[in-house]
């Protein structure tokens, strides 16, 4: 069973997670993102270890078609993604693919 988070984005947005205790990350500098982003996830994805994946919503629109799709329907690792436009339907979603089932259904 995987027990690490990771969390991959810019300096910035991985320093409070590793501050918090987060060991696995991967620093991806804005200049970089259009190229080493899709690497950053396809490295995470093939870690056994990791079991949720952080990333700043903003970043999904970097990654390319192929690797976006493996990430959002990826079961082990899930991504979750902060900020942005996500919204609670967004997170609801997540929660949702991570678990299985629709803790808020009516």
């Amino acid at each position: 069973m995987s027990q690490e988070i990771a969390v991959i984005g810019s300096p910035e947005f991985t320093t409070g997670f590793r501050l918090a205790g987060v060991r696995k990350f991967v620093d991806v500098a804005e200049d970089d993102k259009p190229t080493e982003l899709d690497g950053a996830v396809e490295e995470v994805l093939a870690d056994e270890d990791v079991g949720i994946v952080v990333m700043h919503d903003d970043d999904m629109d970097h990654l390319s078609r192929t690797v976006r799709q493996s990430a959002e329907t990826s079961v082990e690792p899930v991504f979750v993604t902060l900020g942005g436009g996500a919204g609670s339907g967004g997170l609801r979603e997540q929660i949702k693919r991570a678990i299985g089932i629709d803790l808020m259904e009516e």
